[in-house]
């Protein structure tokens, strides 16, 4: 299905931002509805589910936070997150130096967390049942370690030495953190553990030859502005703004050095990329300037780029009971990418007679069947 994704024509997401998209994400318990975070502050709600029981749809805003709500973020919003385990609060991080938890029913600020400095990424665990801890990545090197239960910054991750752009929870076990800046590291935590960090990640696995200039133990050679873990926690994905991507093994830290070729990569601030979820091979959607590529995780592939946006494309977030992808843009717009659906072939016709077009050119038999060649 992740394959044959295109752009929808039957589906289109109401357009409510007047300014660029900057975050999306979908809520885990059903998978329906979905946020968006953008440029001016404006927060919008949508509904995915299809209510008209009509092939051609339009996924409707069911509430947003406008410019003229009381509680509206003064700058760009950069993060929003569901809460992990029910619909009824959101978080959202902005520009405005602010981390803002939601009531989703009123739509009103439950709490408020303020920083002294801009506010690149936050991230709640997907798995955490013991903490509630929202990890949140700003301009200061220090992570910030914000208790959705106290209400207070319970404590500070010292390690990087520049602004961290990007923040995960592991999937897999809910006190491991990893972080990813603008010094060329990513660094993995448990943040039970008050001496610091359990490792910085090493791209080239600790073979560096003492004649490089380069500093030891940096994950990129630029910034590292882009983080993400694959479903079982096992892998995990970076970006950096030497146009490459790379796969660690999040158990060993260790680089696995799949190649996935030039990633460009020109954000000055966090990439929103994502990963496919019960698909085999495994993808990763990576903003690629106004396009988003697809590649196989495990093998480095560029399988396709998804063309359809007119602008920047800021982030994207996959929605795994349907195999769908929904991308946001500095274009204004949110696009739903959907499987194509194939015609369905009559039983009675053999593969043989079948136009070709129908085949994926990644399933088709590349050995000879015809008897005249023996």
């Amino acid at each position: 299905r992740v394959l044959s994704l295109e752009l929808n024509k039957d589906r289109d997401v109401e357009r409510i931002h007047g300014s660029g998209i900057n975050t999306l994400d979908i809520e885990p318990v059903e998978g329906r509805y979905m946020l968006s975070g953008g440029s001016d502050g404006v927060i919008v709600l949508y509904d995915l589910e299809n209510l008209s029981r009509k092939p051609s749809y339009t996924c409707k805003a069911l509430c947003s936070v406008g410019r003229s709500h009381p509680d509206v973020h003064r700058f760009s919003v950069e993060t929003v997150q569901w809460y992990p385990h029910d619909t009824g609060m959101f978080t959202s991080s902005s520009f405005d130096k602010t981390l803002k938890i939601w009531d989703t029913n009123t739509l009103q600020s439950a709490d408020v967390f303020h920083f002294e400095e801009t506010v690149y990424s936050h991230h709640m665990s997907p798995v955490a049942t013991k903490h509630c801890l929202i990890a949140v990545g700003t301009k200061s090197p220090k992570v910030q370690l914000c208790d959705l239960k106290s209400g207070s910054c319970s404590h500070i991750l010292q390690g990087h030495r520049q602004e961290v752009l990007a923040v995960s929870w592991s999937p897999r076990h809910e006190y491991i953190l990893a972080t990813a800046s603008a010094d060329s590291r990513v660094k993995l935590w448990d943040v039970r553990r008050a001496s610091g960090c359990l490792s910085t990640l090493d791209q080239h696995n600790g073979e560096k030859s003492k004649a490089s200039s380069e500093a030891a133990n940096t994950a990129h050679n630029g910034r590292v502005n882009g983080l993400c873990y694959t479903n079982d926690g096992l892998h995990l994905l970076t970006i950096g703004t030497d146009d490459r991507m790379r796969l660690w093994n999040s158990s060993t830290g260790e680089n696995t050095l799949v190649n996935y070729g030039k990633v460009c990569n020109e954000s000055r601030k966090g990439l929103k990329f994502t990963v496919s979820c019960g698909c085999n091979p495994e993808f990763a959607f990576v903003p690629y300037g106004s396009t988003i590529a697809v590649y196989t995780v495990f093998t480095g592939e560029l399988i396709t780029m998804l063309r359809g946006h007119y602008s920047t494309v800021d982030c994207c977030v996959f929605q795994p009971n349907f195999q769908e992808l929904y991308s946001g843009s500095k274009d204004c717009n949110i696009l739903a990418w959907i499987p194509a659906l194939r015609e369905p072939v009559p039983d009675d016709i053999s593969e043989k007679s079948l136009p070709q077009q129908h085949l994926n050119p990644a399933y088709e038999d590349a050995w000879s069947s015809s008897d005249d060649e023996g």
